[in-house]
């Protein structure tokens, strides 16, 4: 079932979110900015978090209201807090993590698929999106489609250390 207006882009402008979370470094990742997005996509921020209490105080002051609304951090000091709400009929997950965003899994395997997106000739995104609408997730898919054994996670974070060169003869092998 199609999105209804606005896309995820205007939704994220009419939230706020991202100035309302800059002294956090908010980026966008996920299947959106990809383009490999399925109806069940949500708009996935992560966020370079050291004051925990001040990242939720600025979440729900702004977005409790809203349809959807959760906030949580596992015990572990070092898991991220995680936020969800919807905002303009989309779902958000917000995930504040002690580490810089540079760091973070999240945008490490984002960047990766986004080089490999760049570097492909349109047989990797149609492959991995086919996987997706089958209703594979996303680091999964790329897995798969790039014959990567073992954690897929794991093995895309170790593609992300290959140059452009190796990642483009990757490619041409499928």
């Amino acid at each position: 079932m199609p999105r209804s207006i606005p896309n995820y882009e205007a939704a994220i402008d009419s939230s706020g979110l991202l100035e309302e979370l800059r002294e956090f470094d908010p980026r966008v990742v996920g299947t959106l900015p990809l383009d490999l997005s399925t109806p069940t996509s949500d708009v996935d921020v992560v966020c370079h978090v050291t004051d925990t209490a001040a990242f939720a105080e600025i979440v729900w002051r702004r977005y409790s209201l809203c349809e959807g609304f959760a906030l949580y951090q596992w015990r572990s000091s070092l898991r991220p807090v995680v936020a969800r709400f919807n905002w303009g009929g989309w779902p958000f997950e917000l995930f504040g993590d002690p580490r810089p965003v540079d760091q973070q899994e999240g945008w490490l395997h984002f960047e990766i698929e986004r080089r490999l997106l760049a570097l492909d000739d349109g047989r990797l995104r149609k492959a991995v999106a086919d996987h997706r609408a089958r209703g594979m997730k996303t680091e999964p898919a790329f897995a798969v489609v790039l014959g990567i054994a073992g954690d897929p996670y794991a093995g895309l974070l170790a593609l992300a250390r290959e140059s452009d060169a190796h990642l483009r003869a990757r490619l041409e092998r499928l």
